[in-house]
């Protein structure tokens, strides 16, 4: 459904750039310290940049591709299933301000992890939900968070645990997508059956 709304907006006149966007520049935190890198891929990277980008702490989010096999891929390339990617997004964020739980916390929430290689209507690997770490300690802070959800629930996790590999950021007009098209952005998002799915999941409040 997402691939058929992409081609609707581009055959009715967007403006699309072709380029990845260069990689984001290190930003001081509040505290003075280097920001922090967390990738998570929960299905549309349109409807994931939102959660994040409400934390106190968080910095910045960027949609891309990671956990693929070609390099500076597209987003057709991407959509269409071949290259091993997940569409996913980049938090920076600053440690001092907001921890690595709590970005698991909004993650776990924010999508179905009981489906594999799906998120709500949209299907294929390139929709996975992951949590790719960066280093040990994101490692076993997500590990412990998958089973302790999985006991507190009795369900059977397939979200997947992996290391971060190269992240391409996606395409600009991608980059803030619900705040560039919240008409759009909220048709997807409706029409995709998220809210409803996230409700069945989490309850009312998430």
């Amino acid at each position: 459904m997402k691939r058929i709304v992409c081609f609707i907006l581009l055959t009715a006149g967007m403006i699309v750039a072709t380029a990845a966007l260069a990689a984001d520049q290190p930003v001081k935190g509040a505290t003075g310290k280097e920001p922090e890198t967390a990738t998570f891929a929960g299905g549309c990277f349109w409807c994931m940049e939102h959660p994040f980008d409400e934390l106190d702490g968080v910095i910045s989010t960027t949609s891309g591709y990671t956990g693929g096999r070609t390099k500076n891929p597209t987003y057709e390339q991407v959509s269409a299933g071949g290259t091993g990617h997940a569409e996913s997004v980049r938090v920076l964020y600053d440690p001092d301000r907001i921890g690595y739980k709590k970005l698991l916390e909004a993650f776990w929430r924010n999508i179905d992890p009981l489906t594999a290689n799906r998120q709500f209507c949209d299907e294929g690997s390139q929709y996975r939900s992951a949590i790719f770490y960066h280093d040990e300690g994101q490692r076993r802070l997500a590990e412990e968070s998958k089973k302790a959800l999985e006991k507190e629930r009795g369900w059977r996790i397939v979200t997947e645990v992996v290391p971060a590999g190269e992240f391409w950021p996606a395409e600009e007009y991608h980059q803030d997508y619900y705040r560039k098209n919240p008409l759009r952005y909220k048709f997807y998002r409706s029409g995709c059956g998220r809210d409803r799915r996230l409700r069945e999941l989490w309850g009312e409040g998430r």
